[in-house]
């Protein structure tokens, strides 16, 4: 249903922080809490409140309409809040699954590409050494590596690592994917780079 489809909402310093349904996205904008983003063709961003919106939609008529009792209004895809500024503030889960994502598969110290089904956790000082099991100690390792490092540093095992694990910062949005026409506005605000902490693993 056309009301339950979703739209990108951005923050006042429009940056993308949630999605909600076109039913919630009315709602805001007929509370003048949002402005609808619109740009011809992800040029010259412009912002319409509800009655400047409705103008519009009567002028130039899109592919998606909703009709109210007495007019019909365009489908709003990215919405501006007035008075939120707020980034979410969340990290990403620490599971096996984000950190193959964090390392890309890569064993962090051959540099080599893997099936994860070929791929360990390695602690980076091992735990009897008093090494943390966290994002700045654990790293993605090949079979043959993690055998070759066993329980020592690895300068001891003279082995480098690729790089410096590190905990990454959360952004929105991972999975949003643009299978039709949709979500094409939403290009220009969404990274697709970008973490979900949903993910387990």
């Amino acid at each position: 249903m056309m009301l339950d489809q979703q739209v990108l909402v951005l923050n006042r310093l429009w940056q993308a922080v949630n999605v909600c349904s076109v039913r919630r996205a009315f709602t805001l904008l007929c509370a003048g809490q949002a402005e609808v983003v619109y740009s011809h063709e992800g040029r010259n961003f412009l912002t319409h409140n509800f009655e400047s919106w409705r103008g519009f939609s009567e002028r130039e008529p899109g592919q998606e309409m909703v009709s109210g009792v007495s007019f019909r209004i365009r489908v709003p895809r990215v919405i501006l809040l007035h008075f939120f500024d707020r980034v979410p503030r969340k990290e990403v889960k620490f599971t096996r699954h984000n950190v193959f994502q964090r390392d890309r598969n890569t064993c962090q110290y051959c540099g080599r590409i893997f099936d994860r089904r070929d791929l360990n956790l390695d602690h980076v000082i091992p735990r009897d050494r008093g090494g943390a099991t966290t994002w700045e100690n654990i790293v993605c390792s090949c079979i043959p590596c993690n055998t070759r490092k066993a329980n020592r540093l690895p300068h001891e095992a003279r082995m480098q690592l690729v790089r410096k694990p590190v905990r990454p910062k959360w952004r929105p949005f991972v999975h949003i994917t643009f299978e039709s026409q949709l979500h094409e506005s939403w290009r220009h605000f969404v990274d697709l780079a970008h973490w979900n902490v949903e993910q387990g693993g």
